[in-house]
């Protein structure tokens, strides 16, 4: 008997992310099918995915890029919806199984929080909706029977060794990382890091603004916030190793003393798959180790002084309420200036602690609250760049 596909929404379709979901679907042989796919700006490569996939809808959710777009290259039945409005009815149809949520930023949290209003599996990539709206993201899953699996290398690891043993049992998780590619920088040398060398990751191929993230090691400070919400976990259980290899993508410790980690090439096809065809595990397109020749797997304790963020981070995790919506805005716009050459990137990580401190905080705030404070701190940001 012929199984039905599992119908796909992609949210940043032409993100990296997303490129590589598209990638996975491509390989399923059938099993996946993307029935809609949106993109913000990029609505070139919107309708060049489109011709490719043939969707049910295709989303640009800013109107003047879709004015400036020539649509007539949209095969026949694929309907063009313009606006992010849009993004509820492509997250919420019933033909939809699984969104995957990989636009970058808080803005991802709009696709997020709808399709969990709906009841839908997301697959996560887009971590600041846990950043932000952290407890208020995870109730609503619970309060819809709404199910979170994890795209992030990470935390996807996390997951799948949180298998091996029971909630009870875990003792901590430990979410490795590259260190990037100043992990050996002085402090002086940091000061004059250049954009073309923040930009340039020694293992993974990522975004510009999740690239800067990595080299600042903010990415793993939210991670750190992503996982404390994601696997309800108290901040005291949750512990980060750098490992420059990228092979061990976390690791989770049990209270008898063992450690289950998991292991694979950097490439973000993997936990993507994973996501999506939970709770089966089928033949894909990512790479495989080769275990021919020798190896070798380093590991070491962060420098906790060098790189502040991971400290933020940890802060923030146990701080809850509003601080993560306020770090993370306050970084979104602090990564733009250092892209735009009006920020050093020795000031990124200052500018972050800066807002932080400086706003009124909440420990139970509201999602209005949560989206308020976040234009606050993006205007706080800018002016603390302009001095």
């Amino acid at each position: 008997m012929t199984r039905n596909p599992t119908n796909v929404t992609v949210l940043g379709s032409t993100g990296s992310i997303g490129r590589s979901t598209l990638e996975v679907i491509a390989a399923s042989g059938g099993r996946l099918r993307a029935v809609a796919l949106a993109a913000h700006t990029n609505t070139g490569l919107l309708v060049r995915q489109a011709e490719a996939m043939r969707p049910r809808w295709v989303v640009a959710t800013d109107p003047e890029a879709a004015e400036r777009e020539d649509w007539s290259l949209l095969p026949p039945g694929v309907e063009l919806l313009v606006g992010p409005e849009q993004i509820c009815q492509v997250v919420s149809d019933p033909e939809v199984d699984i969104v995957v949520s990989a636009v970058v930023g808080s803005a991802g949290l709009r696709g997020t929080w709808a399709a969990l209003e709906a009841g839908k599996t997301v697959a996560l990539a887009n971590k600041e909706s846990l950043v932000v709206g952290g407890p208020l993201v995870t109730q609503l899953a619970r309060r819809t029977g709404a199910r979170i699996l994890p795209v992030d290398s990470e935390h996807s690891a996390v997951f799948q060794a949180l298998q091996a043993g029971r909630r009870e049992e875990v003792r901590r998780i430990i979410l490795t990382a590259s260190g990037g590619p100043f992990r050996q920088y002085t402090e002086g040398q940091l000061a004059g890091v250049t954009v073309a060398e923040a930009l340039a990751h020694p293992t993974w191929d990522m975004g510009p603004k999740v690239t800067i993230d990595s080299a600042t090691l903010m990415n793993k400070a939210l991670e750190i916030i992503e996982a404390r919400w994601l696997f309800d976990l108290g901040p005291e259980q949750i512990d980060v190793l750098i490992h420059p290899q990228s092979i061990v993508h976390s690791l989770v410790e049990y209270v008898d003393g063992s450690i289950i980690a998991q292991l694979s090439p950097p490439d973000m096809r993997l936990p993507i798959q994973y996501a999506l065809t939970w709770p089966q595990r089928r033949e894909g397109v990512a790479r495989k180790l080769d275990w021919s020749g020798a190896m070798r797997l380093d590991f070491e304790p962060p420098d906790f002084e060098r790189f502040e963020a991971l400290r933020l981070g940890l802060e923030v995790a146990r701080s809850g309420g509003t601080a993560g919506a306020v770090l993370n805005a306050a970084n979104e716009t602090a990564v733009a200036a250092f892209l735009a050459g009006e920020l050093d990137f020795s000031e990124i990580v200052p500018a972050c602690r800066s807002v932080l401190e400086s706003h009124q905080f909440d420990p139970n705030p509201t999602l209005e609250q949560l989206l308020e404070l976040d234009r606050w701190a993006r205007e706080e940001a800018l002016r603390w760049v302009c001095t």
